[in-house]
């Protein structure tokens, strides 16, 4: 479990390197860069089943497992989008960014799932670090004209955590489902750039990098892990760990020049921090006691 949660968490990590290489990727609109790398996520997918030992026999995917699969990768992105045009973008992007705290307060309807104060409580001080890099020290304005915009991203954060928990419902479909999940999600972004959107392609190699890069790792690699993970890891600790994401994203944007160090980012890793070892507390311990009692033997 503890490296199925690992490989979970790499996710989590590629997923800070989303802000930069949108931002490198130039001004191609959502639903077409969305369209070109889930493509390539979807070659990353192709790619793992050529270089892996020969798969058994393919097991019958219930269809229930495709809406879950699709509906989480592509409403995910297609109500997020939604919601950063009917909505300012800071208050839109932390109601999206309830979803880990949904994954482990929902894990306890899991079978063989116990949830504990300190999973909780742990993802609150996550969601606290949250809103100080998303919000940067600035205040909050729900008004009344954004509701659409804001039910938009509220939509969001409940698909992906709905996805994230029905998939360990189904933690016997194999990873390599994400690859055709990948697939629906490129096509479905596809038609919503056609019926949506102008055409503004990368303006250079550059560019294309960046995006070649979105495909490989935020929006490729990433979500065959987050399955990996969600599916045999412990769910509690990678909800609350989620939040790291919007941190190390920062951290990206400040080791690379597009950012300032502030004290909101000092506060947001002690309190994102405090907030992932309190959620993994129990087994943090229980791990250390294993570790003296190995080396006491």
């Amino acid at each position: 479990m503890a490296r199925a949660t690992l490989i979970g968490f790499s996710a989590v990590a590629m997923w800070a390197l989303l802000a930069l290489l949108t931002d490198a990727s130039g001004q191609v609109p959502p639903f077409l860069l969305s369209a070109i790398t889930f493509a390539i996520g979807t070659a990353v997918g192709l790619c793992a089943r050529f270089v892996m030992a020969k798969p058994a026999a393919p097991a019958r995917i219930p269809p229930v497992v495709w809406l879950i699969g699709i509906g989480g990768l592509f409403g995910y992105h297609f109500f997020y989008f939604t919601a950063l045009r009917n909505a300012p973008a800071v208050e839109a992007s932390l109601i999206a960014y309830l979803w880990p705290l949904l994954i482990v307060v929902g894990s306890a309807l899991m079978p063989g799932e116990r949830l504990r104060w300190n999973h909780v409580a742990g993802a609150v001080l996550g969601l606290g670090g949250t809103v100080l890099i998303v919000a940067k020290g600035g205040g909050l304005s729900f008004e009344s004209r954004y509701a659409f915009g804001y039910a938009m991203a509220a939509v969001c954060a409940l698909l992906w955590s709905s996805y994230s928990l029905l998939s360990r419902r189904f933690a016997e479909v194999p990873t390599s489902i994400v690859t055709w999940f990948c697939a629906a999600t490129s096509i479905l972004s596809l038609a919503c750039y056609l019926a949506l959107e102008e055409t503004v392609l990368p303006a250079n190699a550059g560019q294309w990098l960046a995006v070649l890069g979105l495909g490989l790792m935020p929006v490729g690699a990433a979500f065959y892990a987050w399955d990996f993970g969600v599916k045999r890891g412990n769910i509690q600790v990678l909800g609350a760990a989620s939040y790291a994401a919007p941190l190390l994203s920062t951290l990206v944007l400040i080791a690379t020049g597009f950012a300032e160090p502030t004290w909101n980012v000092i506060g947001a890793c002690l309190l994102i921090t405090a907030g992932a070892v309190l959620a993994a507390r129990p087994r943090l311990f229980s791990a250390g006691r294993a570790a003296k009692g190995g080396a006491g033997a």
